[in-house]
């Protein structure tokens, strides 16, 4: 276990979002997006997530220069505030022609749309500083199995992310797996499947994984044990961190607001693998309580960023001797109460 981690920080524009939903009228106003950037360091964050149209908006109608341009602007805007770009995800599910799937739609304009949007966000990553670019692939699986021929689609994901470290030879890619929503059932749902894809790749070393919390709840799973699978193979890219309270949509809450005991596993895994040592950012994706007014509400970020400080702490004094001791007697009963005493911070 390391115990001399510094941990680096990272979230999106997105988290500081509009206070609106599908449900209800707005109750904060919206941030001036770039204007996000200067609320990083105060808070304690290093790292900028984005998706491609957070560098460069309505880059589909901007030619390669422009996007060039733009991008260049961003990233003296983050050396300005002293920022890194960690990632850039192309966003494939909100343009028309990836309604039904970019890479695995049964259209080929489409598909070569998804292909080319991919292809331009790696060239933003590069203008940016960012090693690696995120494929979230949001609408990538089908509402009913029967429109899609599944080995194909598969073949067809594999296909792109060959073309995609082909194109540039030192960009890494960071599948980020999620088993619902905005589908019904996508395809890659977990780690295991992200990762048997890596290694299915033209250049396995270059090809990770980033493991959101709630998406592997969402999944049936334990986010933690995704997390140790992906450490194990030495392709955990980065995390999102969050929360969820069941099996419901992707609801973003605090880190640890749900369920402490898990979030405190997951640091656990982290903390004794020694992730983050090698200048991984602990990423957070968590979005502001739909009541919450102001602008910019920034609390939730702040909170998951303390609470997971604080977890960390409990790692580091968590006293491996007691767990040693109840699991050589196998009291798996004295461990438990061991554990919920150490959160509780009771004798």
């Amino acid at each position: 276990m390391s115990t001399s981690t510094i941990y680096r920080f990272s979230f999106g524009p997105w988290n500081i979002s509009e206070g609106g939903d599908p449900f209800g009228p707005e109750v904060r106003s919206a941030y001036d997006h770039e204007a996000k950037y200067a609320l990083f360091k105060p808070m304690g964050f290093d790292g900028v997530q984005f998706h491609d149209d957070d560098v460069v908006p309505g880059m589909d109608d901007l030619s390669p220069e422009q996007i060039s341009r733009k991008a260049g602007e961003v990233k003296g805007m983050l050396g300005n505030q002293g920022l890194f770009a960690e990632f850039v995800a192309p966003r494939l599910w909100f343009a028309p022609q990836t309604v039904d799937g970019g890479y695995t739609s049964n259209s080929a304009s489409d598909r070569q749309y998804a292909l080319d949007r991919t292809l331009k966000t790696v060239d933003i990553a590069r203008e940016v500083g960012a090693p690696a670019v995120v494929l979230w692939l949001a609408r990538e699986g089908s509402y009913i199995r029967e429109s899609k021929n599944a080995k194909l689609a598969y073949e067809r994901i594999l296909e792109t992310i060959n073309k995609v470290l082909d194109y540039d030879k030192a960009i890494e890619i960071w599948i980020e797996p999620k088993p619902n929503e905005p589908t019904d059932q996508a395809y890659v749902p977990t780690i295991g499947h992200a990762i048997a894809l890596a290694y299915a790749s033209s250049d396995p070393k270059r090809v990770k994984g980033l493991i959101e919390s709630a998406h592997a709840m969402l999944a049936g799973l334990d986010a933690s044990d995704e997390m140790a699978f992906a450490l194990a193979h030495d392709k955990l890219g980065s995390v999102h961190l969050n929360d969820q309270n069941g099996l419901k949509y992707d609801q973003d809450k605090n880190f640890g607001s749900a369920n402490l005991r898990a979030a405190f596993n997951q640091v656990r895994v982290l903390e004794e693998s020694g992730y983050g040592s090698k200048g991984e950012f602990i990423g957070l994706d968590v979005k502001a309580m739909r009541t919450q007014q102001g602008s910019p509400v920034t609390a939730h970020l702040t909170s998951s960023r303390e609470l997971f400080l604080h977890l960390v702490e409990k790692v580091r004094t968590y006293d491996r001797e007691i767990e040693r001791q109840c699991v050589e007697a196998r009291d798996y009963e004295a461990l438990e109460l061991y554990v919920l005493k150490h959160l509780m911070g009771v004798g």
